[in-house]
């Protein structure tokens, strides 16, 4: 059986012919006329300036220097992310300080936000700047987040690495606090291979993040930098991957929510499968398929369901694991913890690619029922089988 992944990149004609245009062009490097059509696209999508970047990560961490974050500084994050979203602030020698989330959202919880922040303004330690994360394309519950944040005084960086096309109430997800950060790795819902996308409101910001991303070279002829610089820029060959993506993010979108509300039709006689919850505020692109295994109605536990689909040659993975628990995060503060936890040891992210096939789908529904019935006493077998 052919090997089915998570989630891959899914090419289309235009993408074809903007690369080529590139090499015809020779237009090759860090400069030319698809980086610049890219960032118009992105800009005209989003609402504000852009510039893009060699990855997201990279995106974060010009984000974070723009904020003004360094040696002692600290930085809110909630656990339950990718480690990229911290280790740009320890590049920068601030402390993280992890954050649990709430069970509406997975995202981070702003009831635990306000207490902290109340907390640490009556010792006088209040973090320089939290970095929220939108997961799996949801949105975090952003206006609770950024009221509290104002009250304050800490500046919000949108982690929205995972949730380009994600909306909170009409708004484009990277859009609502001072600065964002996108992703185009090779997995997320429109790729340029490996790419992101840094967005500010001002765009003096996002001038001098250009001007780092270019080893931060002073005008003139002789190569003078009286900053540090960084080698970050995207280029115009993968800018013209980028075009295409963008043209097509609202069909991709579409897809990904067809993809994931099928796998949670599929399964709901089953019982022990939950999706991802869908919040009422914003657009949940479902960048992947995520749910939840409840051992005592499935039958199978979260790494039962795994194995299972190993076995079927079905690339499938845990959510992530919570930076809390990493060793190398070992002592660094976490308030709460315990739902990332809990959706860590139950959640599983299943195929997502939107160039996958109804068939392809089928197999893993296929897979996860079979063993699913299995398990089962012979008579709920029959109950089941009768009601499919």
């Amino acid at each position: 059986m052919k090997r089915l992944y998570m989630s891959v990149p899914h090419m289309g004609p235009n993408e074809e012919r903007y690369v080529h245009d590139a090499f015809a062009s020779n237009w090759l490097s860090t400069v030319g006329p698809n980086l610049d059509a890219f960032e118009a696209a992105f800009t005209a999508r989003v609402g504000l300036p852009c510039v893009a970047l060699g990855s997201g990560t990279a995106a974060i961490h010009l984000a974070l220097r723009l904020m003004g974050v360094g040696p002692g500084d600290e930085v809110i994050c909630p656990t339950l992310t990718f480690i990229a979203s911290v280790n740009p602030a320890l590049w920068l020698g601030a402390r993280p300080v992890f954050l649990d989330s709430d069970r509406e959202s997975w995202n981070l919880d702003p009831t635990l936000l306000a207490d902290f922040l109340k907390r640490r303004a009556a010792v006088n330690r209040v973090p320089k700047v939290l970095e929220v994360v939108h997961l799996y394309g949801q949105s975090a519950d952003m206006d609770p987040i950024l009221e509290v944040c104002a009250r304050y005084g800490v500046a919000v960086l949108e982690d929205a690495a995972e949730a380009v096309g994600t909306l909170y109430k009409g708004r484009p997800c990277g859009t609502l606090g001072e600065l964002g950060a996108y992703s185009f790795n090779g997995n997320k819902i429109i790729t340029t291979t490996g790419g992101g996308m840094l967005v500010a409101h001002d765009p003096a910001r996002v001038a001098k993040a250009r001007f780092w991303s270019q080893q931060a070279r002073d005008p003139g002829v002789a190569y003078e930098h009286t900053e540090m610089g960084y080698n970050y820029r995207l280029s115009n060959v993968l800018a013209g991957i980028g075009r295409g993506q963008l043209e097509v993010l609202d069909a991709r979108v579409a897809r990904r929510r067809e993809i994931a509300f099928r796998y949670r039709d599929a399964f709901a006689d089953l019982g022990g499968l939950t999706l991802m919850p869908q919040a009422s505020y914003g657009l949940h692109t479902n960048w992947l398929s995520v749910f939840t295994v409840d051992e005592a109605q499935l039958g199978l536990s979260r790494d039962a369901v795994l194995d299972v689909l190993a076995a079927e040659n079905i690339e499938a993975r845990p959510v992530w694991k919570p930076m809390h628990l990493q060793p190398v995060f070992a002592g660094v503060e976490c308030v709460g913890g315990s739902v990332a936890e809990d959706l860590f040891r139950r959640g599983v992210c299943l195929p997502s690619s939107t160039n996958m096939s109804a068939d392809d789908q089928g197999r893993v529904i296929a897979a996860v029922r079979a063993a699913a019935l299995r398990a089962r006493p012979r008579g709920a077998v029959a109950t089941l089988q009768e009601g499919a």
